[in-house]
């Protein structure tokens, strides 16, 4: 049985050239045309990857993109007639995982969606091995006044707990396995499930400066032309 994709938009031919396209690709697709209409298919069965419109009669495809990634891990990718750089940043802040201007290439569409799926595939993977029984040092890794657990997924500075969103534990994880070494954003983004943008959807940077702002600064270093370095020295 294919991955299932819930095509949220108020634009009945949009909705149906979707459809059509990705059934004889293999898809199970539904339908929605707003914000109510998505969340009873969402709760009525299991979604892989929602296409969400931004512009959507009642609760705009932002908000709800802000509302799903609070109760899913399930992949987003914005659809919409906007071409402003700032929404495409608003959106990947919002947790959307891709971005997708009206019109589009159909094509185009489908290798974001395989490339998505495929990314969020590894991710779980990845925590599913993780999960499984291993020595407790394994579980740590300790950085200046940092402990993150891997397991339970909790950060805490000297004690204090401090709440990181999915794409930021899996970010901080990576950097935190390879320390002092400079990783590319292509190389980061493989590393989570936010996993496909074009050269100008800087996700790793909305990611990074988010930690920055959580963590110490100086832990993340920009290293021009080429990625990130994460400076912090980790304990054996």
């Amino acid at each position: 049985m294919g991955y299932r994709v819930l095509v949220v938009d108020d634009e009945a031919v949009i909705r149906a050239r979707l459809k059509g396209y990705f059934e004889k690709e293999g898809y199970q697709v539904v339908e929605a045309q707003d914000g109510e209409q998505m969340w009873q298919a969402f709760e009525a069965q299991a979604i892989d990857l929602v296409m969400l419109d931004i512009n959507l009669p009642g609760t705009d495809g932002l908000s709800l993109a802000r509302q799903l990634r609070s109760k899913s891990d399930v992949g987003i990718i914005l659809v919409t007639g906007r071409d402003e750089t700032i929404d495409k940043i608003v959106g990947l802040e919002m947790g959307a995982d891709d971005y997708v201007t009206k019109p589009f290439e159909l094509r185009e569409l489908l290798v974001r969606v395989k490339n998505l799926l495929w990314r969020i595939s590894l991710v779980k993977k990845a925590l599913a091995e993780a999960s499984q029984p291993a020595d407790a040092d394994d579980n740590i890794i300790a950085f200046n006044d940092y402990v993150l657990e891997l397991n339970s997924r909790q950060l805490t500075c000297n004690g204090q707990p401090i709440k990181l969103t999915k794409a930021e534990f899996e970010l901080l994880t990576a950097f935190s396995l390879h320390p002092q070494q400079v990783l590319s954003r292509e190389r980061l983004m493989l590393q989570t499930s936010h996993r496909d943008q074009d050269v100008n959807d800087r996700t790793i940077d909305v990611i990074i400066r988010r930690l920055r702002n959580k963590l110490a600064a100086e832990l993340f270093v920009t290293v021009h032309g080429e990625g990130y370095l994460f400076a912090a020295k980790v304990k054996d």
